[in-house]
């Protein structure tokens, strides 16, 4: 049985830079997007959450190239679907060098131009997106659960099954 592997990524973010667009000499539109999108841990000294911003360089091909392009504006909150692509390049020192770029099949666009844009609300990467990673604390989750008596409780320690 011959086996089959995945590439595939789907992500949302915020743009971390202008769209930078180009075309090739065959006419092909290629636009360059990096977008930061967060992970949420919790600090093992402090117990506390904490956001760690991920930065990733994004290719977009032909005419959905040149839309990201024109509509997307540093800060701009989008999601992304694509693959991964892995490239590696001798440097002019003579290093190697190497690095993983997301292909875009889609990228949609989220919230609205004036929301992400530098003339709107959140110029840049603001700590709200990706906010739903992880909780806060625990606490985040707990909802509260009828009892017997007509009261209510809150926590998994309570719960009456």
């Amino acid at each position: 049985m011959a086996s089959s592997n995945i590439n595939r990524v789907v992500m949302t973010g915020n743009l971390t830079a202008d769209p930078e667009l180009r075309s090739l000499p065959s006419g092909t539109s290629v636009c360059k997007l990096r977008i930061a999108s967060n992970t949420r841990r919790r600090n093992g000294s402090t117990g506390e959450w904490e956001d760690k911003p991920n930065y990733f360089n994004v290719t977009v091909w032909g005419a959905q190239g040149e839309n990201a392009a024109r509509y997307l504006t540093k800060g701009r909150p989008v999601a992304i679907d694509g693959r991964l692509e892995w490239r590696e390049w001798e440097a002019e020192d003579g290093s190697k060098r190497q690095a993983i770029d997301i292909i875009a099949e889609t990228v949609q666009f989220l919230g609205s131009a004036r929301e992400g844009g530098p003339t709107g609300g959140g110029g840049g990467f603001s700590a709200g997106a990706g906010a739903g990673d992880a909780p806060i604390d625990g606490q985040d989750f707990e909802q509260p659960v009828p009892i017997a008596s007509g009261g209510m409780q809150t926590g998994d320690d309570e719960v009456p099954f």
